[in-house]
């Protein structure tokens, strides 16, 4: 059965944009990557597509959204990165919290350092989803 993850982060413009992204290339049939925040910025930062360009993915085809969509829906793992947001009204099977470093105002060589961290922690949770399926 597919596993539903919610990645999760204030403005949805960077980290959880990545994160889904990383789902979806590695994670490809095996699981259902969305992405969400609680204050939406509305846009995808380009650092983050130009970043995500560098390995293949369009991050272009993203939007940056809220949570409505996903309050009271059932999620099997909910994963924040580091920005203190709770999701309350999201119903997850599992919590996670990255503490990853919010790379809007770095620098590309130190966004490229957040991103590649990203990219680990997405293999290591479906490594993990995989062992629990």
């Amino acid at each position: 059965m597919m596993k539903t993850v919610l990645f999760v982060c204030v403005e949805n413009s960077n980290r959880s944009q990545m994160a889904e992204a990383f789902a979806r290339m590695h994670g490809e049939g095996r699981v259902e990557a969305a992405s969400a925040g609680s204050k939406p910025s509305g846009r995808v930062n380009p650092k983050a597509v130009a970043a995500m360009k560098e390995l293949g993915y369009d991050l272009t085809a993203h939007t940056s959204k809220g949570l409505d969509d996903f309050n009271g829906r059932s999620i099997d793992v909910a994963v924040t990165m580091g920005c203190g947001d709770e999701c309350p009204l999201v119903k997850a099977g599992q919590r996670v919290d990255w503490k990853i470093p919010d790379p809007r105002d770095m620098t590309p060589e130190e966004f490229r350092d957040v991103r590649d961290l990203i990219e680990r922690k997405v293999k290591d949770l479906l490594v993990t989803l995989e062992a629990s399926a």
